[in-house]
């Protein structure tokens, strides 16, 4: 079992979801985060008043699949659907899972997703 992290720009959040739906992925996880990489934030104007944001607005897709084919599918599908060319597109994490355990039914592993 795989698990896919995937840190994205807000805006593309729909077309990445739809994605994933064509490719057969099922479920995932998402959260409002903020953060930022190479880009170090950057500098606005508000009212005549120059500030910097620090920490950039992005949203975190997490997904746990079955196997290596799935993982690959998901992947594909993220990296097109969420690339806009420019910087801060974001960035794909996929590490192994050790068990998976369904709380309500105690199904584990492949069952549980």
């Amino acid at each position: 079992m795989k698990k896919i992290e995937a840190i994205i720009k807000p805006f593309k959040l729909d077309d990445v979801k739809e994605a994933l739906v064509e490719a057969g992925i099922e479920g995932m996880t998402i959260s409002e985060v903020k953060g930022y990489g190479r880009q170090q934030g950057h500098s606005e104007l508000y009212r005549g008043a120059e500030y910097v944001v620090e920490f950039i607005p992005k949203v975190k897709i997490e997904i746990v699949v079955s196997s290596q084919e799935y993982a690959d599918k998901a992947i594909e599908a993220i990296m097109k659907s969420a690339k806009t060319g420019k910087i801060g597109d974001g960035k794909i994490f996929v590490s192994d899972v050790n068990k998976t355990i369904r709380i309500r039914t105690e199904e584990e592993d492949e069952e549980a997703l």
